[in-house]
């Protein structure tokens, strides 16, 4: 099967150091394996993006060499195709509707002695699963996966190795339409990856404790499964992942050599000098040549 990879950014703000890296990565594996690279804008959340940003992301690419191969596509212009996605779940009896707001999940966890940590999403109790009551005289306006047991899915992440997540205990039924009606990351990414035919997922490591979720969603769809790679974050002066949430400087192009060679830096790869293309062909070269002695190394 031919190799189609993408990148997928959300256009809260300008790319940053940390985008970057998950950019370049995604498009020096599709090269370096002679794929295709995608770049779809991931604009569901509507009230966190930002008017212009999805066209300050794609100049940004553009500037440092990184064009997509086909038509970029936006998900806000995609909400059909979630919708059939979701009908189809509910028809197999696979989501339920759910009234609890966030309030009502932390009273139910504290009720049950349960601690949060700070930046640790909260586990669903199952409140509203079928049979269990739910929140009478509440109106349900969110739909929600109902996990499968057993839950624990196990894959083989090309950067990380073995991994594996029980996702009943560790996350719970999750939401695929919010009660705002927007539309969650879970069930779009999933439906994109598969329209799209993507084979192989390069994004950073923060989000590979969504891949189980998207694991279970794809088998539930009756939907291929792509080969998932979680690239190293780049860190603050706090020492938490660099994001636009914590003021993540934005992407200066102006020299862009200069900016890939510091996300070239965190891939491992050589310091270039000369011109952006130069820099890119000769990465691809590396990329492939570590992917072939990974290849070598795992057949030995």
């Amino acid at each position: 099967m031919a190799y189609r990879g993408r990148f997928a950014p959300s256009p809260t703000g300008p790319l940053h150091a940390g985008s970057l890296v998950a950019a370049l990565a995604s498009w020096l594996d599709a090269k370096a394996q002679g794929g295709t690279w995608l770049v779809r804008i991931e604009d569901v959340d509507t009230p966190r993006c930002i008017p212009g940003a999805d066209q300050t992301i794609l100049q940004q690419l553009a500037a440092c060499g990184l064009i997509s191969d086909e038509p970029v596509i936006w998900q806000s212009q995609r909400s059909a195709l979630y919708q059939s996605a979701l009908d189809h779940l509910i028809e197999g009896g696979q989501v339920y509707p759910c009234a609890c707001s966030r309030k009502d999940i932390e009273a139910a966890l504290s009720a049950q002695g349960v601690q949060t940590e700070r930046h640790q999403a909260a586990v669903y109790p199952g409140t509203c699963r079928p049979g269990r009551g739910g929140l009478q005289g509440r109106p349900a306006r969110a739909w929600r996966f109902a996990v499968p047991s057993p839950s624990e899915v196990i894959w083989q992440d090309q950067q990380l190795g073995e991994q594996r997540q029980h996702v009943a205990d560790e996350v719970g039924d999750f939401v695929l339409k919010r009660a705002d009606g927007l539309w969650a990351y879970q069930l779009a990414v999933v439906v994109d990856d598969a329209a799209q035919g993507i084979t192989h997922v390069v994004r950073g490591q923060d989000l590979a404790d969504n891949t189980p979720r998207q694991i279970l969603l794809q088998q539930a769809l009756a939907l291929p499964t792509p080969a998932y790679r979680h690239t190293p974050l780049v860190l603050g002066h706090n020492g938490e992942k660099l994001s636009k949430q914590n003021q993540a400087t934005p992407l200066d192009t102006t020299q862009p050599l200069q900016s890939l060679n510091q996300a070239a830096r965190l891939l491992n790869l050589p310091k270039c000098t000369g011109t952006v293309s130069a820099a890119l062909t000769r990465w691809v070269q590396a990329w492939r040549r570590a992917l072939q002695a990974h290849e070598g190394s795992v057949q030995g």
